[in-house]
């Protein structure tokens, strides 16, 4: 098959479309279909990967007695998380919703699996953290075709990993790197929830180029 070709409107609406995804903390309770989810992870398990390791491990936490556990686990962690602020910055920090766990009708949990064999190696003899990066390439790619689809996703990253990981009964040598809530998004938003409420603004790129 010869390679499509990308025009200038597909990229257009690829940039609008990283525009609007946004990390979604409230949600609808609207059930969504099983096979949209397959899709998405189908979606999701084309991202690149180190020595084609494929490394992610998809998890989706259905049992309710598990997700007591996570949203028990995400409490602990954010109580301890608002001591290290104080004065005006902890008021802010209480009044932000920093996740959608009880109301999410989709938890998935995404794991990087550091001892699987495949990829015999290749590229992570000096950078073993590849792994870990390359299941945060299928977890963008999971996002951005969720918002595709009309669906929301929030990274929830407030967690005691170790437990959570316990709580899940996954392999204990895996190592977690993203929980994500996803469902019908209450609203939509192209500005940051967190730069609407003044936490912090997003900086423009050219701040962000080192030249040398």
């Amino acid at each position: 098959m010869p390679p499509p070709v990308f025009d200038e409107a597909f990229r257009a609406r690829l940039t609008e479309l990283m525009v609007w995804r946004r990390d979604v903390r409230r949600f609808r309770r609207d059930p969504v279909p099983p096979d949209l989810v397959a899709r998405l992870l189908e979606t999701a398990a084309l991202a690149p990967s180190v020595g084609n390791s494929q490394p992610w491990r998809f998890v989706l936490v259905e049992d309710a007695g598990r997700r007591a556990k996570v949203v028990a686990n995400f409490e602990r962690a954010n109580a301890e998380a608002l001591g290290d602020y104080s004065g005006e910055q902890a008021k802010l920090y209480a009044s932000l919703k920093l996740a959608g766990l009880k109301e999410a009708p989709v938890h998935l949990a995404v794991f990087c699996d550091e001892a699987t064999l495949q990829g015999h190696g290749l590229g992570r003899r000096t950078m073993p953290e590849m792994l870990d990066y390359s299941a945060v390439m299928a977890v963008y790619g999971f996002w951005l075709a969720a918002r595709a689809a009309g669906l929301g996703a929030g990274w929830v990253s407030i967690f005691e990993p170790e437990a959570l990981t316990r709580e899940l009964e996954v392999e204990p040598d895996w190592k977690l790197v993203a929980y994500l809530c996803v469902g019908g998004p209450e609203d939509e938003q192209a500005t940051p929830e967190l730069q609407r409420a003044g936490w912090e603004h997003r900086r423009d790129v050219s701040e962000q180029i080192i030249r040398r």
